[in-house]
């Protein structure tokens, strides 16, 4: 994500120390943090440190009186790698940052690293930095626009749609593994595709291994592999997940939380039912390997890549580009698309409306729902459905217009509630005829999801 390139350039502007911590024993790892601190203060000969309570203690004693009005800023860099081997260091870090507030401290301390479920267990219930930090901040990848000015392809929103469902938005996939083999259009998209993230030469063919593997309360790569295919294959609630493993609901509940702190899966709630949720896979990378590239492995690693991909098209299009063009439809309402709801404020979601009387379930993929408060009910500001390669005609709009006189019987507010249809495909003329009579209906495709002009509120 860059966090690495941010800290250096703070620490280059502002001046003070840098340590990016490796992977090495105790002892190699204090030998590196003594030479890079007496490179800092100058010293001639690297400081050798003991213990780590040594190395922490000489480092806060640095930040004692000084000559300036400027604090020490210290960064440490992939703190879990000293973590692991040291599984001290946070007490050691209270012990003296509670010490020089008393005191009026001079340092200010960045603790960075990549494991998602350490750094944020830094700062848990019974840590011990619980209640020291004074700014906890989440580098996250690109949101689905800029990530598309990003890779150079914001003019070819049908190509860019396809890069995010694959890569995501983390800049280092473009730059540093790819060294800028960016397609230029959709017709080169499936070359690309064969000779980067398929192409076992790539760096990109890994990567996803990789990002599971530097998860440290993951040990057993193999179940947790599992649960993600699971979800890759469409199996989003916890019951699903369980049967796909062959493994019990409870016993899936260590997985299912390590991952969600790892921030490789995410639990969205039902918008309309209160206590069902079902999981869906944050980073797109993931998703696409489990989906696409795990089935196949011992093909893609044969060279079979164009082959592989070939016979891919369905399984691409129903279990990457679908569940991820509905992703990028909630956050076009998060952000761009935020004035399709006036000044309306409301949870975006997903959820399943029941129809008893037809027996069946609709699914609603983008839905804005606002609680409701004392003694008004809850309203319900926009329905949507969402669909990657179908071209969406008059069943979808009237399958959402039932669940709006459902959710209505349900004693929801829906006398504002607007419909709208999201297409990667296009619109039929039936579909396209109604929108233009019906102030109410809304369709948005590629363009307006990637910087063309807002559709106007419904009224």
């Amino acid at each position: 994500m860059g966090k690495t390139y941010l800290l250096r350039a703070l620490v280059e502007q502002l001046g003070g120390f840098y340590f990016g911590a490796t992977a090495a024993t105790e002892a190699e790892s204090l030998r590196q943090f003594g030479a890079a601190l007496a490179d800092h203060t100058g010293s001639p000969v690297p400081f050798s440190f003991a213990t780590w309570d040594d190395a922490i203690s000489y480092l806060f004693g640095l930040a004692g009186p000084r000559q300036t009005d400027a604090p020490l800023l210290v960064v440490i860099d992939e703190f879990p790698y000293l973590a692991k081997t040291a599984p001290e260091l946070p007490s050691l870090i209270q012990r003296e940052t509670d010490r020089f507030q008393a005191e009026e401290s001079w340092m200010r301390l960045l603790l960075c690293g990549s494991a998602m479920s350490v750094m944020g267990g830094l700062l848990a219930s019974t840590a011990p930095l619980r209640g020291r930090a004074q700014m906890e901040l989440v580098v996250r990848p690109f949101g689905y626009r800029a990530a598309a000015t990003f890779w150079g392809v914001a003019d070819a929103p049908a190509l860019a749609a396809r890069l995010h469902a694959v890569v995501g938005g983390t800049p280092a996939y473009r730059r540093q593994f790819l060294g800028d083999d960016v397609p230029r259009s959709l017709a080169e998209f499936d070359d690309w595709i064969c000779r980067t993230v398929l192409s076992p030469f790539s760096p990109l063919f890994r990567e996803a291994r990789y990002l599971l593997a530097e998860e440290a309360d993951i040990r057993d790569t193999a179940l947790y592999h599992s649960v993600l295919a699971a979800v890759a294959q469409g199996n989003t609630t916890r019951g699903g997940i369980a049967s796909y493993i062959g493994r019990k609901s409870v016993d899936i509940s260590h997985p299912l939380h390590v991952l969600e702190d790892s921030h490789l899966l995410a639990r969205e709630a039902d918008i309309f039912r209160a206590g069902k949720s079902q999981y869906r896979i944050t980073e797109p990378l993931i998703n696409f390997y489990e989906a696409v590239m795990r089935p196949a492995w011992a093909r893609l690693e044969s060279g079979q890549a164009a082959e592989v991909w070939a016979q891919s098209a369905e399984r691409f299009a129903a279990q990457v580009a679908g569940p991820h063009f509905e992703a990028v439809c909630r956050e076009y309402l998060l952000g761009p698309g935020r004035s399709l709801l006036g000044s309306a404020l409301g949870e975006v979601g997903c959820g399943v409306v029941t129809d008893p009387a037809a027996r069946r379930q609709i699914q609603v993929d983008v839905a804005v729902v606002e609680p409701g408060s004392g003694g008004r009910k809850p309203a319900v500001h926009l329905l949507g459905e969402a669909k990657w390669g179908t071209v969406m005609g008059l069943s979808q709009l009237e399958r959402l217009a039932r669940a709006r006189e459902l959710l209505a019987g349900r004693g929801m507010d829906t006398g504002r509630c607007g419909l709208a249809c999201f297409s990667a495909a296009g619109f039929s003329d039936a579909l396209r005829g109604e929108a233009a009579r019906d102030d109410g209906v809304l369709l948005i495709g590629l363009d307006e999801l990637y910087g063309g002009a807002v559709p106007a509120p419904p009224r």
